[in-house]
Protein backbone atom coordinates (compact mmCIF):
# COMPACT_ATOMS: atom_id res chain seq x y z
CA UNK A 1 0.00 0.00 0.00
CA UNK A 2 0.95 3.75 -0.47
CA UNK A 3 3.69 5.52 2.00
CA UNK A 4 1.36 8.35 1.92
CA UNK A 5 -0.49 8.31 5.86
CA UNK A 6 -4.39 7.12 4.99
CA UNK A 7 -7.33 9.67 6.34
CA UNK A 8 -10.15 7.60 8.32
CA UNK A 9 -13.16 9.30 8.53
CA UNK A 10 -14.28 7.84 12.09
CA UNK A 11 -18.47 8.63 12.42
CA UNK A 12 -19.59 7.21 16.00
CA UNK A 13 -21.48 9.50 18.69
CA UNK A 14 -20.23 7.40 21.63
CA UNK A 15 -17.29 9.81 22.22
CA UNK A 16 -15.15 7.31 23.98
CA UNK A 17 -15.38 4.20 22.02
CA UNK A 18 -14.54 6.78 18.56
CA UNK A 19 -11.29 7.81 20.42
CA UNK A 20 -10.08 4.73 21.07
CA UNK A 21 -10.67 3.68 17.18
CA UNK A 22 -8.60 6.97 16.77
CA UNK A 23 -6.16 6.17 18.97
CA UNK A 24 -5.85 2.30 17.61
CA UNK A 25 -5.91 3.83 13.91
CA UNK A 26 -3.54 6.60 15.07
CA UNK A 27 -1.00 4.71 16.59
CA UNK A 28 -0.98 2.56 12.81
CA UNK A 29 0.00 5.43 11.13
CA UNK A 30 -3.38 6.62 9.93
CA UNK A 31 -4.46 10.01 10.51
CA UNK A 32 -8.20 9.90 11.65
CA UNK A 33 -11.30 12.76 11.67
CA UNK A 34 -14.21 12.27 14.54
CA UNK A 35 -17.55 13.07 13.90
CA UNK A 36 -19.87 12.40 16.82
CA UNK A 37 -23.14 12.86 14.80
CA UNK A 38 -24.63 10.90 11.24
CA UNK A 39 -24.78 15.17 9.82
CA UNK A 40 -21.77 16.47 10.35
CA UNK A 41 -19.96 13.10 9.71
CA UNK A 42 -21.74 13.38 6.07
CA UNK A 43 -20.89 16.98 5.48
CA UNK A 44 -17.56 15.87 6.82
CA UNK A 45 -17.24 13.13 3.98
CA UNK A 46 -18.81 15.21 1.25
CA UNK A 47 -16.52 17.88 1.86
CA UNK A 48 -13.27 15.79 2.29
CA UNK A 49 -11.16 13.08 0.93
CA UNK A 50 -10.46 10.16 3.09
CA UNK A 51 -9.32 6.36 2.20
CA UNK A 52 -11.88 4.68 4.70
CA UNK A 53 -15.00 5.74 6.29
CA UNK A 54 -15.96 3.83 9.68
CA UNK A 55 -19.72 4.45 10.42
CA UNK A 56 -21.51 3.24 12.84
CA UNK A 57 -25.24 2.54 12.51
CA UNK A 58 -27.32 4.33 15.20
CA UNK A 59 -26.30 8.11 15.40
CA UNK A 60 -27.71 10.89 16.31
CA UNK A 61 -29.12 13.72 13.43
CA UNK A 62 -28.93 11.22 10.55
CA UNK A 63 -28.43 7.45 11.00
CA UNK A 64 -25.78 5.72 9.46
CA UNK A 65 -28.08 4.38 6.38
CA UNK A 66 -28.92 7.11 5.78
CA UNK A 67 -25.29 8.68 5.61
CA UNK A 68 -24.40 6.04 3.24
CA UNK A 69 -27.19 6.67 0.90
CA UNK A 70 -26.42 10.31 0.47
CA UNK A 71 -22.60 9.43 0.56
CA UNK A 72 -22.79 6.69 -2.30
CA UNK A 73 -25.54 9.34 -4.17
CA UNK A 74 -22.89 11.77 -4.39
CA UNK A 75 -20.70 9.58 -6.00
CA UNK A 76 -18.50 8.63 -3.57
CA UNK A 77 -16.56 5.50 -3.25
CA UNK A 78 -14.36 5.60 -0.50
CA UNK A 79 -14.22 2.02 1.43
CA UNK A 80 -17.03 2.25 4.18
CA UNK A 81 -16.88 0.26 7.00
CA UNK A 82 -20.68 -0.14 9.07
CA UNK A 83 -20.64 -0.40 12.48
CA UNK A 84 -23.39 -1.72 15.14
CA UNK A 85 -24.48 -3.33 18.44
CA UNK A 86 -27.83 -4.52 17.11
CA UNK A 87 -28.57 -8.35 16.24
CA UNK A 88 -29.96 -9.70 13.72
CA UNK A 89 -28.78 -9.69 9.95
CA UNK A 90 -31.49 -7.91 8.53
CA UNK A 91 -29.54 -4.51 9.27
CA UNK A 92 -26.36 -5.86 7.94
CA UNK A 93 -27.55 -6.54 4.97
CA UNK A 94 -29.32 -3.83 4.71
CA UNK A 95 -26.36 -1.98 4.71
CA UNK A 96 -24.70 -4.02 2.27
CA UNK A 97 -27.35 -3.17 -0.09
CA UNK A 98 -27.29 0.58 0.19
CA UNK A 99 -23.64 1.01 -0.29
CA UNK A 100 -21.16 -0.17 2.80
CA UNK A 101 -18.05 -2.79 1.92
CA UNK A 102 -18.08 -4.28 5.22
CA UNK A 103 -20.33 -4.64 8.73
CA UNK A 104 -18.75 -5.16 12.50
CA UNK A 105 -21.01 -5.73 15.16
CA UNK A 106 -20.19 -4.35 18.45
CA UNK A 107 -18.50 -5.47 20.95
CA UNK A 108 -15.79 -6.44 18.30
CA UNK A 109 -11.52 -7.13 18.96
CA UNK A 110 -9.41 -4.00 18.18
CA UNK A 111 -7.23 -6.50 16.14
CA UNK A 112 -10.21 -7.67 14.12
CA UNK A 113 -11.33 -3.81 13.46
CA UNK A 114 -7.47 -2.95 12.15
CA UNK A 115 -8.01 -6.70 10.19
CA UNK A 116 -11.37 -5.55 8.11
CA UNK A 117 -9.76 -1.70 7.63
CA UNK A 118 -6.60 -2.54 5.77
CA UNK A 119 -8.73 -5.76 3.94
CA UNK A 120 -10.91 -3.02 2.52
CA UNK A 121 -7.81 -0.88 1.02
CA UNK A 122 -6.89 -4.10 -0.29
CA UNK A 123 -9.67 -5.01 -1.94
CA UNK A 124 -10.67 -1.91 -3.20
CA UNK A 125 -7.12 -0.98 -4.70
CA UNK A 126 -7.21 -4.27 -6.21
CA UNK A 127 -10.19 -4.17 -7.92
CA UNK A 128 -10.36 -0.27 -8.77
CA UNK A 129 -7.05 1.46 -9.29
CA UNK A 130 -7.41 3.64 -12.39
CA UNK A 131 -5.62 6.49 -12.96
CA UNK A 132 -6.39 9.65 -15.32
CA UNK A 133 -3.18 11.15 -16.55
CA UNK A 134 -3.94 14.97 -18.50
CA UNK A 135 -0.75 16.41 -19.63
CA UNK A 136 1.77 16.91 -15.64
CA UNK A 137 -1.37 15.85 -14.03
CA UNK A 138 -2.20 12.54 -12.76
CA UNK A 139 -5.43 11.70 -10.88
CA UNK A 140 -5.64 8.40 -9.25
CA UNK A 141 -9.48 6.99 -8.57
CA UNK A 142 -8.30 5.11 -5.57
CA UNK A 143 -6.34 7.28 -3.13
CA UNK A 144 -8.06 10.28 -4.67
CA UNK A 145 -4.70 11.81 -4.86
CA UNK A 146 -4.07 14.29 -7.32
CA UNK A 147 -0.49 15.57 -8.36
CA UNK A 148 0.44 18.50 -10.68
CA UNK A 149 4.14 18.83 -12.16
CA UNK A 150 4.93 15.66 -9.41
CA UNK A 151 3.64 18.14 -6.64
CA UNK A 152 0.49 16.25 -4.20
CA UNK A 153 -2.94 18.86 -4.40
CA UNK A 154 -4.67 18.24 -1.09
CA UNK A 155 -7.74 18.33 -2.51
CA UNK A 156 -11.70 18.10 -0.75
CA UNK A 157 -14.15 15.46 -2.39
CA UNK A 158 -15.67 18.30 -3.70
CA UNK A 159 -12.92 19.42 -5.47
CA UNK A 160 -11.83 16.05 -6.13
CA UNK A 161 -15.17 15.71 -8.08
CA UNK A 162 -14.75 18.66 -10.08
CA UNK A 163 -11.01 18.11 -11.20
CA UNK A 164 -12.27 14.30 -11.73
CA UNK A 165 -14.88 15.00 -14.61
CA UNK A 166 -13.10 18.16 -16.09
CA UNK A 167 -9.82 15.43 -16.74
CA UNK A 168 -12.09 12.79 -18.22
CA UNK A 169 -13.76 15.68 -20.61
CA UNK A 170 -9.95 17.10 -21.29
CA UNK A 171 -9.20 19.43 -24.17
CA UNK A 172 -13.16 19.53 -24.21
CA UNK A 173 -15.80 22.42 -23.24
CA UNK A 174 -17.85 21.48 -20.71
CA UNK A 175 -20.33 24.26 -19.63
CA UNK A 176 -21.40 25.03 -16.06
CA UNK A 177 -24.35 22.95 -16.27
CA UNK A 178 -23.15 20.11 -17.01
CA UNK A 179 -20.15 20.50 -13.88
CA UNK A 180 -23.31 21.11 -11.62
CA UNK A 181 -25.11 18.10 -12.82
CA UNK A 182 -22.01 16.60 -12.62
CA UNK A 183 -20.69 16.86 -9.34
CA UNK A 184 -23.89 18.46 -7.43
CA UNK A 185 -26.38 16.46 -8.68
CA UNK A 186 -29.36 17.30 -11.13
CA UNK A 187 -31.57 19.17 -8.52
CA UNK A 188 -28.88 21.66 -7.26
CA UNK A 189 -30.89 24.49 -6.54
CA UNK A 190 -28.10 26.93 -4.65
CA UNK A 191 -25.94 29.66 -6.73
CA UNK A 192 -24.32 28.48 -9.89
CA UNK A 193 -21.68 30.58 -9.57
CA UNK A 194 -20.62 28.02 -7.35
CA UNK A 195 -18.67 26.41 -10.14
CA UNK A 196 -16.40 29.59 -10.38
CA UNK A 197 -15.86 29.18 -7.02
CA UNK A 198 -14.02 26.05 -6.67
CA UNK A 199 -12.63 26.46 -10.54
CA UNK A 200 -10.90 29.21 -8.09
CA UNK A 201 -9.98 26.96 -5.73
CA UNK A 202 -8.45 24.23 -7.69
CA UNK A 203 -6.43 26.97 -9.65
CA UNK A 204 -4.24 27.81 -6.81
CA UNK A 205 -4.06 24.45 -5.90
CA UNK A 206 -2.58 22.82 -9.01
CA UNK A 207 -1.43 25.87 -11.50
CA UNK A 208 1.98 26.75 -11.30
CA UNK A 209 2.58 30.19 -10.17
CA UNK A 210 3.12 32.70 -12.39
CA UNK A 211 1.96 30.11 -15.70
CA UNK A 212 -0.96 29.60 -17.65
CA UNK A 213 -3.77 28.24 -15.57
CA UNK A 214 -4.50 24.17 -16.82
CA UNK A 215 -8.31 25.05 -16.37
CA UNK A 216 -8.95 27.49 -19.26
CA UNK A 217 -12.03 29.71 -19.21
CA UNK A 218 -14.12 29.78 -22.14
CA UNK A 219 -15.77 32.94 -21.75
CA UNK A 220 -20.31 32.40 -21.88
CA UNK A 221 -19.90 28.83 -22.17
CA UNK A 222 -18.02 27.05 -19.26
CA UNK A 223 -14.17 25.86 -18.89
CA UNK A 224 -11.91 23.42 -20.50
CA UNK A 225 -9.27 21.25 -19.23
CA UNK A 226 -6.21 21.72 -21.42
CA UNK A 227 -3.39 18.48 -21.93
CA UNK A 228 -1.50 21.22 -23.43
CA UNK A 229 -0.16 22.91 -20.80
CA UNK A 230 2.46 21.56 -18.23
CA UNK A 231 4.81 23.00 -15.82
CA UNK A 232 7.21 24.85 -17.70
CA UNK A 233 5.03 25.88 -20.62
CA UNK A 234 3.16 28.73 -21.10
CA UNK A 235 -0.73 29.73 -23.25
CA UNK A 236 -2.28 32.84 -23.19
CA UNK A 237 -5.99 31.72 -21.10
Amino acid sequence: MSDVARRVLVVEDDEALAQAIADLLGDEGFVVEQRHDGQSGLTTALEEAFDVIVLDLMLPKRNGFSVCIEIRQAGIHTPLLMLTAKNGDLDEIEGLELGADDFLRKPFEWSILLARINALLRRFERGQSRKIVVGDVVLDTVSRQVSAAGVEARLTSREFRVIEYLMENADRTVTKVEILDAVWGADFEGDPNVVEVYVGYLRRKLDVKGAASRIRTVRGVGYEFSSAISQGLSSEE
